[in-house]
């Protein structure tokens, strides 16, 4: 991948999944890496990967939840690499269940870590991105940041959140003319652990529900994910869609209208586990 050689990246949730593929692809291209996750092990897996691949790592356990943490990593960063050029804000957390039998503790969990994380890793680095000259803001939502369906509420509500605030960021640095790019991804289906180590709602049955997600709507992998986005980041893109069922669903939207949710309303339940 071009344009990313000599670059210092910041990646959260870098110990699985996209975070870690992400990591390992920028690694390939001649970036230095700054990884962070609460799973330490899964961090000094892609610590050790990345080690391998010869390139300059600072790996640190964060919880992206934890603000005065993260403005102090922040700090950190900067002063042992000297300039950070690029920020993926990808940690997360998965949870299903109706609003009627979700707890507000399971809500604000939700919106804590894939909303606030976004926000603080955003805020953290924002200044350091600017000093750069060539900045550029990486925040992962998802395809239900692009459309709502039933039992997803909390879910659709932290990501719907970290598409407006990027989408909004976006236009504050073209308007203020910082050398700040900003990208928004919107990953369909992929084949990580998420939904495994996803939370349900008390009654729900959450391992038939991560191998329903498994079996039948993941459907890409973490290493193409990655290099899906880093082609998007690399072509300066504000958006990037992943997965043909991301552009499939987004165009729906995009049709339909509100109507979507009557269409959906219906189907679903047809389709979710019980």
């Amino acid at each position: 991948m071009q344009g990313f050689a000599g670059k210092v990246a910041v990646v959260t949730g870098a110990g699985s999944g996209i975070g870690q593929a992400l990591a390992i692809e920028l690694a390939r291209s001649g970036a230095q890496l700054a990884i962070s996750d609460v799973d330490t092990e899964g961090l000094a897996q892609t610590e050790r990967r990345l080690t391998e691949l010869g390139v300059r790592v600072k790996a640190d356990r964060l919880d992206v939840t934890e603000r005065e943490a993260f403005l102090a990593y922040a700090e950190e960063v900067k002063e042992h690499f000297g300039k950070v050029n690029q920020i993926y804000n990808n940690a997360g957390i998965a949870f299903s269940g109706d609003v009627e039998i979700s707890s507000f503790k399971d809500i604000e969990r939700v919106m804590d870590v894939d909303f606030w994380g976004v926000v603080n890793g955003t805020k953290a680095f924002l200044p350091h991105l600017i000093e750069s000259g060539d900045g550029h803001v990486i925040n992962i939502s998802s395809l239900f940041g692009l459309l709502s369906v039933p039992g997803q509420a909390a879910y659709n509500a932290a990501k719907f959140a970290v598409r407006g605030f990027t989408e909004a960021l976006n236009q504050e640095m073209a308007i203020a003319k910082h050398p700040v790019k900003v990208t928004t991804v919107h990953p369909g289906g992929i084949k990580t652990a998420i939904a495994r180590n996803a939370t349900v709602a008390e009654g729900l049955d959450a391992a038939s529900m991560a191998e329903f997600f498994d079996r039948r709507l993941a459907s890409t992998t973490a290493e193409e994910a990655a290099r899906v986005i880093l082609n998007g980041v690399s072509k300066n893109r504000a958006r990037v869609l992943i997965g043909n069922d991301a552009r499939v669903l987004d165009l729906l939207v995009r049709i339909l209208g509100s109507r979507y949710q009557r269409l959906f309303s219906f189907a679903m339940p047809k389709f979710r586990p019980s």
